[in-house]
C-alpha cells in the first residue's frame, strides 16, 4: 500500500511540475509595474524580468534608487517615484502606468514595498504600529485598488509579498500584523477576481539578508525603540532581546533570487502557484509550525526565544 501512495505522489509532483513549466508566449509584449525597486526584492526582480525581454514600470521611493536602478539595465525599463502611503503619489502613478499599457492593459502588479520592526509590543505605541500597516498593509490596499482596471483588461497576474510571519507571529510589532492582513485581501481577492481571468499569487519568505532586515537598520531602530520606553518597561525586559534578534539575522539566507524566482514564476507560468514559500525556513520551519496545535507551537517559541530580564 505504502509503494502505491509513494507512486501516485511522485506522479502528482511530475504532473504538477510539468504543467508548471509551461510559459506564457508574448512575455516580451507584456508590463508589469513593481513597488519598493531600490532595493531588496523588487530592485533584483525588476533587473531579472528586464534581462528576459519584458516591458518593466519599476516604483521606486527615491530618485538615487530609480537612478541606480536604471543604471543597470535595459532602455526597455522605466522607473516613476511612488511613496504607497500617499493617494496622490499612487493617482499620478496610475496614470503613468495607463499612458505607458494603453489598451494592452497592465499583465503584471507586484506588490513588494515594505518595512519593518521587531519589537515587544509593550515597547511600541499606537503611531508605530500604524506606521508598519500603513505601508505594507494599507499602501498595497490602494496601489492595487488603483491598478485592477489595467490588470483585469490584460487577464493579468497581482503578486503579493507576504511573509512566513504572515502564516505564524513570532514578534511583536506591527510587521505580523500587517502580513497576516496581506493573506486576507489576497484570499479575498483571488476569489473576487478569478470571474476575469486575473490570478493572484502570494510570496510568502522566510528570513532573507535585505535592506529591511540587516542588522545595521534594525538594531538602531530596536535600540531607539527601547530608548524610548518607559524606564519600569526597560527594566522589566532588558536589553537581551536585541543580541536574540542580532543572532536571528545572521542565520538569514543570503540568495535572494530564491524568492524573486518564485515572483517570476507567479507573473510568467500558464499555471502560478496560489502561494510561494521561499527559503529552507519557511519551507522546513515556519510553515510546519502554523499547522501545528496552538500549545505545541507556543511551546517551541517559548523555549527558543530569550525571555524578558523580569520573566517568571
Amino acid at each position: 500500500m505504502w509503494l502505491y501512495l509513494v507512486a501516485l505522489v511522485g506522479l502528482w509532483n511530475l504532473l504538477r511540475l510539468f504543467r508548471e513549466r509551461k510559459v506564457v508566449s508574448h512575455l516580451q509584449d507584456k508590463y508589469v509595474f513593481i513597488t519598493g525597486c531600490d532595493s531588496g526584492f523588487g530592485n533584483l526582480l525588476a533587473r531579472q524580468l528586464d534581462r528576459r525581454g519584458m516591458r518593466v514600470l519599476a516604483a521606486c521611493l527615491t530618485e538615487n534608487g530609480a537612478e541606480e536602478l536604471r543604471s543597470k539595465t535595459s532602455n526597455r525599463l522605466e522607473t516613476v517615484i511612488l511613496d504607497v502611503t500617499k493617494t496622490e503619489s499612487i493617482v499620478a502613478a496610475t496614470q503613468w502606468v495607463k499612458e505607458r499599457v494603453g489598451n494592452r492593459g497592465l499583465w503584471g502588479l507586484v506588490n513588494n514595498a515594505g518595512i519593518a520592526v521587531f519589537a515587544f509590543n509593550e515597547w511600541l505605541n499606537k503611531e508605530d504600529f500604524a506606521k508598519i500597516l500603513d505601508v505594507n498593509l494599507l499602501g498595497m490596499i490602494d496601489v492595487t485598488l488603483h491598478m485592477l482596471p489595467l490588470v483585469r483588461k490584460a487577464r493579468g497576474r497581482v503578486v503579493n509579498v507576504s511573509s512566513a510571519m504572515g502564516r505564524i507571529s513570532l514578534f511583536g510589532g506591527g510587521y505580523s500584523i500587517s502580513k497576516y492582513g496581506v493573506e486576507a485581501f489576497s484570499d479575498s481577492l483571488r476569489r473576487e477576481l478569478s470571474y476575469f481571468g486575473v490570478k493572484v499569487a502570494i510570496i510568502e519568505p522566510g528570513g532573507f539578508k535585505t535592506a529591511l532586515s540587516s542588522n545595521d537598520r534594525v538594531s538602531p531602530a530596536l535600540k531607539m525603540l527601547f530608548d524610548q520606553a518607559n524606564s519600569e518597561v526597560k527594566e522589566i525586559y532588558g536589553e537581551n532581546f536585541l543580541s536574540s534578534l542580532k543572532s536571528l539575522m545572521e542565520t538569514c539566507t543570503e540568495d535572494l533570487t530564491l524568492v524573486t524566482d518564485c515572483m517570476e514564476h507567479a507573473l510568467t507560468s500558464c499555471h502560478p502557484r496560489t502561494r510561494y514559500s521561499a527559503g529552507w525556513d519557511a519551507k522546513l520551519v515556519y510553515l510546519p509550525m502554523s499547522y501545528l496545535p496552538t500549545f505545541l507551537t507556543d511551546a517551541i517559541v517559548y523555549l527558543s526565544s530569550v525571555k524578558p530580564a523580569q520573566a517568571l
